[in-house]
């Protein structure tokens, strides 16, 4: 049978409220009292019932997390700061995988909602009508991570992914290089790809140079689609001196095709991108790449959400939209042209 508060204060010799003060580290309460109430929930197997103080508080102390892909490294990273600042802030977290699908997206959103959860951190790629419908039906705050709305209606902490793809692309034009090819995402996620295709496009703009469009391909930030859309640039008469592609995975994919065609990176082939994911220092050569502060966007997410859970911000507004500093890490894969 299941054990109830009523049991341990029974067995404790002490009423139910103060059973109730000892769970929830109320301080009044005298230490051998305490030292008492301890002994008999560790001798009856006592588990406070989440489910019913979340209903007399009104907090279930528990924030949901929609990660689109639990397998790519660089979510990964994002839910580690997410979880370590909810430690510190006593929060438990759901994560559920989106699998990069909207209906999926939909429907956890709106799961978790139901859950009654105290906030809700979305990562994904595209924030569309649909789901800013499932976010405006919440009576929760929600913080997009990694992530951000056209319209700008939901706080937000992200980098400027733009901007990172210039900074990109810019390294290999300083290093002499004018045939820049580029592997992009899809240019309906308004981040990881369309922001990172501007970025490409308004470098080459800034350095007098014409962007081809038999050099940008779609890829989908994965490994495999890195090898297929290199196959295409290598069958090009004027081949691209160099890559730039929307994700390291990607990036890494290029690198391997170049290789297994007999060509030298970054001799022949320079390639950089962006992300920074464990595996760019790993792969040979080192991959040169712009770091997003992955555990820092979700750990300053978390800490925002918190914020806006606790009503700490006077003004909500003033911390919206929360863009990170990225940082270009120079290690082998670029050369210069001579």
């Amino acid at each position: 049978m299941t054990v109830t508060i009523y049991d341990v204060a029974r067995e404790a010799g002490v009423s139910m409220a103060t059973v109730s003060r000892v769970v929830n580290n109320n301080p009044n309460v005298k230490p051998q009292t305490r030292k008492k109430v301890f002994e008999a929930i560790e001798r009856l197997g006592y588990r406070p019932n989440a489910v019913a103080r979340g209903l007399a508080s009104k907090k279930t102390t528990t924030v949901g997390v929609v990660i689109p892909d639990i397998s790519n490294s660089i979510f990964s990273e994002v839910a580690r700061g997410i979880e370590d600042i909810a430690n510190m802030y006593h929060y438990n977290i759901i994560l559920c995988n989106a699998d990069k699908k909207k209906e999926k997206e939909i429907r956890v959103i709106n799961t978790l909602l139901e859950k009654q959860v105290d906030g809700l951190l979305f990562m994904g790629g595209t924030v569309t009508e649909e789901h800013l419908q499932a976010f405006n039906t919440s009576s929760v705050p929600i913080v997009l991570c990694a992530t951000t709305d056209e319209q700008n209606a939901v706080a937000s902490v992200d980098i400027d992914h733009e901007k990172a793809a210039f900074d990109a692309v810019n390294v290999l034009i300083q290093n002499g290089h004018r045939d820049i090819a580029m592997i992009s995402g899809t240019l309906q996620d308004p981040a990881n790809g369309y922001a990172r295709y501007q970025g490409y496009k308004k470098a080459l703009e800034a350095a007098g140079m014409t962007l081809r469009e038999d050099y940008v391909r779609i890829g989908n930030y994965r490994y495999e689609s890195g090898l297929e859309v290199t196959k295409h640039f290598l069958e090009l008469k004027d081949r691209p001196t160099a890559i730039f592609a929307a994700t390291d995975e990607m990036a890494i994919g290029a690198i391997h095709t170049l290789q297994d065609n007999g060509l030298k990176v970054p001799e022949d082939v320079s390639v950089i991108s962006v992300d920074n994911i464990r595996m760019a220092s790993m792969v040979r050569p080192q991959l040169t790449t712009v770091a997003m502060p992955m555990y820092d966007i979700g750990a300053v997410s978390m800490r925002l959400l918190t914020k806006l859970m606790n009503k700490e911000m006077k003004d909500a507004s003033e911390l919206m939209q929360v863009i990170l500093p990225h940082e270009v890490i120079h290690r082998n894969s670029v050369a210069h042209r001579s």
